[in-house]
């Protein structure tokens, strides 16, 4: 057994909705989530701010003594999965791979969509990784840079978003897909107004309990896993400030949030150095 705590980061409360799952899948398990709010949104930033901004927050989680990292966010996955996972001496897991093995066991007419940030469709590694699983599948990739601001908005259910999303959607429509995948942490909170939109004859794919399950199972085969008899502990670190983090992590959370620790930026900075 190995008492020491899983790490989760995303560039907000995004991937609140991954921890989520992973609190619920794994009660027994500590957790630490770090939310670099002061420097999101990550979706516009080139590729290799995202990575370096990963490289921080990983080698700043590898510090307090994290057993294995949760990569909760598309963008900071698709820059930089790979160089997280050969620089860290911890597992180290992204949201991609479930998403793109969920999608391509969903599809019948092997047409998926993705909605993502616009970095995330820039990297390429969705396409990569639906190719690897299904070369015969077709993805067709819409960024999306205003959901974010909007589903953090006030009104995230409101017309503007509605109107947003049905513009992101028609390029999908229009190309036939029976399945998207919900390629950000944040847009899984408007699935309702998603689903509305494509229709129930169009499968909604997003990686929150395919996440927890590989997580479980990582723990598992490395024997890594806590005792289950006990109850885990969750703590919430972020970039920015507590206060908005609590209002709106709840949010996302929907379950009780409550110190939010604060971490200056150039302390991640020097743990990459």
């Amino acid at each position: 057994m190995d008492a020491r705590p899983i790490g989760v980061f995303d560039s907000g409360v995004g991937g609140l909705t991954v921890l989520h799952e992973i609190l619920v899948t794994l009660p027994h398990e500590d957790v630490i989530y770090l939310g670099d709010n002061a420097r999101l949104p990550y979706g516009p930033r080139p590729l290799d701010e995202i990575r370096r901004f990963a490289a921080e927050i990983g080698r700043y989680l590898e510090r307090q003594d994290v057993k294995l990292i949760v990569v909760a966010c598309n963008s900071a996955t698709a820059a930089a999965l790979p160089e997280l996972q050969l620089s860290l001496s911890v597992p180290v897991i992204g949201v991609l791979r479930p998403e793109a093995h969920a999608a391509v066991l969903a599809t019948r007419n092997r047409r998926i969509g993705l909605l993502a940030t616009q970095a995330t469709v820039a990297s390429g590694r969705y396409d990569a990784l639906v190719e690897s699983l299904d070369a015969g599948a077709e993805l067709v990739a819409v960024a999306c840079p205003r959901l974010v601001p909007l589903i953090e908005s006030d009104d995230p259910f409101g017309e503007e978003t509605a109107a947003a999303v049905r513009e992101y959607a028609a390029q999908l429509k229009d190309a036939g897909v029976d399945t998207v995948i919900l390629g950000c942490t944040h847009f899984p909170l408007i699935r309702p107004v998603l689903q509305r939109v494509f229709g129930r004859d169009v499968t909604l794919v997003f990686s929150a309990e395919e996440t927890a399950r590989e997580v479980a199972e990582t723990l598992a085969r490395k024997r890594i896993e806590n005792e289950v008899e006990r109850e885990g502990s969750y703590r919430f670190l972020t970039t920015g400030d507590p206060d908005t983090f609590r209002e709106m992590g709840y949010r996302f959370l929907q379950l009780p949030i409550g110190e939010v620790e604060q971490v200056d930026v150039a302390t991640l900075e020097k743990a990459a150095a």
